[in-house]
This record gives C-alpha cells, structure tokens and sequence, in this order.
C-alpha cells in the first residue's frame, strides 16, 4: 500500500514538475543555508584555534602596560625580570624575552619595511617554528650579540625571490647582519598579520646596534603542561606585583594574556554568530514547508473529482490520507536531498575561496533531512486530511 502510494505521488509530481520544483525551492534554500552556515562556522573555529595555535603552544605572553581597563604607565622589563621569572616560578619550559623594533631591510636596489624581533632560540621552540634553511644562533652570538639574523619567507622572498643566500650580508637600518638561516612559512594570523613578514637577530645585538637600550617589551612564556597555565599565570602575576612594587588596591602596570582564553572568546563568538545565522536560514524551511502547504491544497481541489473516484470505487479514507501525506513528504524530502547537495558544494567552494578548512558536519545533513522530511509531515498533513474527508457524492459532482 505505501509503495503504491510512492508511485502515485512520484508520477504526480512527474507530470507537474515545474510547480513541484517551485514548491520544494523553500525547502531547498533552507537546508542549504542552514548546511553552509553550519559547515562555514565550524570551519572558521578549526581556523581559529590552529591560527592561535601557531602563536605557541600552552603560551602565556607578559606585556608591560595594561591592555584591558584604564591605561597605565608602561615601564618596559630588563633581562632581570626574564631572569626572576625563570628562576622563581616551577613548571615552565622556556622563557622568551623579546625586543621588537621596525626597520629596513636592504639588499642592493631592494627594501622592505619590516619587523626586526631580539631574542633566543626559545622563540623558535615556543612557537614551534621551524627552520627551511640554514642554523639557529649559536650560544656564542647569543651571548656576544653578534649580528647575525634568521629571515622570515616574506622578507627573503621581498629582498632575494627564490634564491637561497646563506652567509649573504644584510642590513637593517644603519646595522648590517649575516643571514644564517631561513625560518619555514608560517603564513597570515587570524589578525590579519603575515608571520613571515619578520627578522630574528640576537637580543643583545638588537638592543645595541638598533634600539640603542637594554629594554625587554614582551615575555613569552611556555608552560610545560597546560593543565599547569592557571598557576602559571598567578604566580607570574604575585612576583611581577612585588617586582614592580604595587600595592593591593592597585592597578597591573603589566599584562599577563593566556593564548587559551583568547581562543575560547573568539571560538564562542564564532559559535553564536553561526547559531544565529543558522536559525534564520532555518526559517526558509518554514517558508518552504508553507508553499508545499499551498500547493497541496490546490492539487487537492484540482483532484477532486478524482478523489471523489478512488472513494467511490472503495479506497479508505487512510489511503487518501497516506496518498496525498507521502506526496507532501516526498517533495519535501528530495528537497532536502538537494539542499544537501547544494550546501556541501556551495561550502566547499566558498571554504576555498575564503581558505577556510572544509569540516564536514554528518550531524547537520542528518538533522537537516529529518528536519525537512518533518515539515513535509507537518505541512502535509492538513491537505491530507482535507482530501480523505471529501464526501464522495459531493467530490464526483465536482467539475
């Protein structure tokens, strides 16, 4: 009985395939919206959380100045500090200071505006960054501040295109340095900042030959295990408080920020904007199961007469019902197939275009099926009912 039924309703909307088509582009809309909403959102959170990833593993970042709440007066670190912080507080695997300056870098008739960055080798370990050519600082130029420097693949690429130039001499400003190896591209941030883009050198050289201080303006802190960064991070705030001499009551003139918390606010965000994206794409499957509604009314006043028939010759009310109810069903679910179709695809090629990871979500093409065959039923159901309760002497009078 239910595949004679399938048939009927197959043949029904064969022989009305425009108006069928219609009626289901609600629900084709929807489901593909909901589907790229849902695919897109869960792939700018991946993105996200490997962008910030890439800034370091179980990090913790001490800035002087405070970057939330009223300003403060920034008093920049020293190596004292980088040294207290290493000594006194257990449980780290590397600590970074790092003095960043802007200059020019110049090979020939080449320049290029960059960021030149003094530190150690703990700033590769602590962000895991590789090198695709060359060394990292011997102990020796740490120690000495020997003016040495590794590049990042923007500034090479910039100043040498493709050519591999270890041992060449660059300069930076009115200092010059030897290129002892080339750091692996990193790529753009989720702040829009391109991670190659940059110069590491020794701190000490960097300090004397292009900042002209012994000043520290960050300190990167790397936690040997993450379930030990909420310690961390207080104990680093009590000893900067007495180092820094301030009182209870008063305001950090220093920040600590953990990598993890930052990930979370902006993933939470990203979930909400897509929640809400998704549930007003969802409304085109209410639209959608309306028209189906709609069209099923009139097809069933078109029919009339030929319910009017199938009544008279000894069809049940029930057949009826579950004729015109599979009807409805079946419109809504090949609309669901295609929305799906249509959604993974549209996904896929705006992921690209955007370079976004594609995350396949099998939860949501699910739910989105279910939830268009359940409209088809709702919306379905009313027509449905109305056809089977027809009188058969009134549909058979029906012109």
């Amino acid at each position: 009985m239910i595949m004679n039924a399938l048939l009927l309703a197959l043949r029904e909307i064969r022989n009305n395939l425009l108006r069928a088509g219609l009626t289901t582009l609600g629900v084709v809309i929807g489901v593909a919206a909901v589907i790229l909403m849902v695919t897109l959102g869960a792939g700018a959170t991946q993105r996200v959380t490997a962008d910030i990833g890439s800034l370091g593993n179980n990090l913790l970042i001490l800035v002087p100045g405070q970057q939330r709440g009223p300003p403060t007066a920034v008093t920049p670190f020293d190596m004292a500090t980088v040294d207290a912080v290493q000594r006194e507080i257990p449980g780290l695997a590397d600590v970074v200071p790092e003095l960043a300056v802007q200059g020019v870098a110049v090979n020939g008739n080449r320049n290029h505006a960059t960021q030149i960055d003094g530190t150690t080798n703990a700033y590769l370990r602590s962000r895991s960054w590789e090198l695709s050519d060359g060394r990292e600082f011997s102990p020796a130029e740490i120690l000495g501040g020997k003016s040495v420097c590794m590049v990042g693949q923007t500034v090479r690429r910039e100043l040498y295109g493709d050519q591999v130039l270890l041992g060449a001499r660059l300069r930076i400003n009115k200092a010059t340095c030897e290129i002892v190896g080339f750091m692996a591209p990193k790529g753009e941030s989720i702040f829009g900042q391109d991670m190659d883009d940059i110069i590491l050198m020794p701190l000490k050289a960097v300090q004397r030959r292009l900042a002209g201080n012994t000043e520290v303006n960050v300190i990167r802190i790397s936690v040997a295990d993450e379930a030990g960064i909420p310690s961390a991070k207080e104990q680093i705030t009590r000893l900067m408080r007495e180092r820094r001499h301030i009182l209870p009551g008063q305001v950090d003139d220093f920040d600590v920020q953990d990598l993890k918390e930052i990930t979370q606010i902006i993933t939470g965000v990203t979930v909400i904007l897509t929640a809400f994206l998704s549930a007003v794409a969802a409304v085109s499957l209410l639209v959608g199961g309306i028209g189906i509604m709609n069209i099923m009314l009139v097809s069933v006043t078109e029919r009339t007469r030929e319910i009017g028939i199938r009544l008279a010759i000894g069809a049940r009310e029930r057949d009826v019902l579950l004729q015109f109810l599979i009807e409805a069903i079946v419109m809504s679910a090949l609309g669901g197939v295609i929305g799906v179709l249509l959604g993974l695809g549209g996904s896929a090629a705006i992921a690209g275009a955007l370079k976004l990871p594609f995350v396949f979500q099998p939860g949501i093409v699910v739910i989105a099926v279910g939830f268009a065959a359940v409209v088809g039923v709702a919306f379905g159901f009313f027509p449905a009912r109305r056809a089977a309760r027809l009188d058969p002497i009134e549909a058979l009078r029906h012109e």
